[in-house]
């Protein structure tokens, strides 16, 4: 079968693969649609991240949903035919965290398309995966492999929307309209909160932003004084921040605006920052990260198909698996893309 498959930086191949067989509690899924993350473009563009490097050839793609193509003999969760999101994460469930009810932070996961361990756990951009029962989440009939392929970067964001709290009445902040700062939109919006301003340095992600919920958008490059302007008195006026870009100064830069007490929820991973301590101690910031998602899963799922919302206005293109370096090549012009999913079959 064919798989989409980084070698090293700039050297992406659509490979052939095995296909494996499915064990007793294991599903055989035919993927129908992948969507193209920022970890993904990492590998491509820069052969990793920090220090996780990639070490052999691997096989990307971990936002995947497809068919069930076959069934192990104990399994009861899914049958052939049915449309599935399945979720990256394999956590062993033995570990201190498994037993906690934090899976996102087991000591021996196994997250699809990642190169953080070696060998590197392979991903699901391929045209047959064998995953766990566990793993294949059936996705409400009218849903598509399109829409089913968002369940997990939706998923991040439940999550951070859980690490912040109540956001019933709040005024919350989103700093980075990538795909992540666009469903932290949609997840802060479903939570109740009561204003939501997205920020970004190009134009380009703000009507979407503007779409998918929130009440305004702006443009920290083009007016770079304008968010303290409106939202800096009275040592500022958010109660959450979301902070989606990765970038220092989008963090650093929202100081101001933020209320004192106030949540900032970190989901963007940019590397090492700096942070004026003294006033992340004067306003008594709370500062949280947020990592991954674990049940998540299955309420992403769960919103999709509860037809509340509607993230077709996030999908950019969808390419076919063999112009694999094409959709890359898309997925990394922010200037002309949102989120990119390659087709599969």
């Amino acid at each position: 079968m064919r798989a989409v498959v980084i070698h090293a930086e700039k050297d992406l191949r659509v490979d052939n693969v095995a296909v494996g067989e499915p064990g007793p509690l294991q599903v055989r899924v035919k993927i129908e649609a992948g969507g193209i993350c920022g970890s993904d473009l990492h590998y491509y563009l820069h052969g990793g991240f920090g220090t996780i490097r990639v070490r052999e050839p691997l096989i990307l793609g971990h936002e995947i949903a497809g068919r069930v193509e076959s069934v192990g003999s104990e399994v009861t969760r899914v049958k052939v035919g049915d449309r599935v999101a399945v979720n990256p994460s394999r956590a062993c469930g033995h570990c201190r965290y498994c037993q906690m009810g934090q899976q996102q932070h087991c000591t021996d996961m196994l997250f699809y398309g990642s190169a953080m361990r070696f060998p590197h756990v392979q991903g699901g951009f391929r045209e047959m995966l064998v995953v766990e029962e566990r793993q294949a989440v059936k996705v409400a009939d009218h849903v598509t492999a399109a829409e089913a392929a968002f369940a997990e970067p939706l998923a991040v964001c439940l999550h951070a929307a859980k690490r912040a709290g109540p956001l019933l009445g709040k005024r919350v902040l989103v700093t980075g309209s990538g795909p992540i700062g666009i469903l932290a939109i949609v997840a802060a919006k479903a939570a109740g909160a009561a204003e939501i301003v997205a920020t970004d340095v190009v134009d380009g992600p703000l009507p979407t932003a503007l779409k998918m919920g929130a009440t305004h958008a702006i443009n920290t490059m083009a007016e770079p004084d304008r968010l303290k302007a409106e939202y800096g008195a009275e040592k500022g006026a958010f109660d959450v921040m979301f902070e989606a870009s990765g970038n220092q100064h989008a963090l650093t830069g929202a100081f101001d605006v933020v209320r004192s007490g106030g949540t900032i929820v970190q989901i963007g991973v940019g590397g090492n920052f700096t942070l004026p301590m003294n006033v992340v101690v004067a306003k008594e910031f709370d500062l949280r990260g947020s990592f991954r998602f674990h049940e998540e899963f299955d309420w992403a799922v769960a919103m999709i198909g509860s037809r509340t919302i509607d993230l077709s206005p996030l999908l950019t293109a969808t390419i076919p698996v063999e112009r694999a370096i094409e959709a890359f090549d898309l997925a990394a012009d922010k200037s002309r893309a949102m989120k990119v999913q390659l087709a599969f079959g």
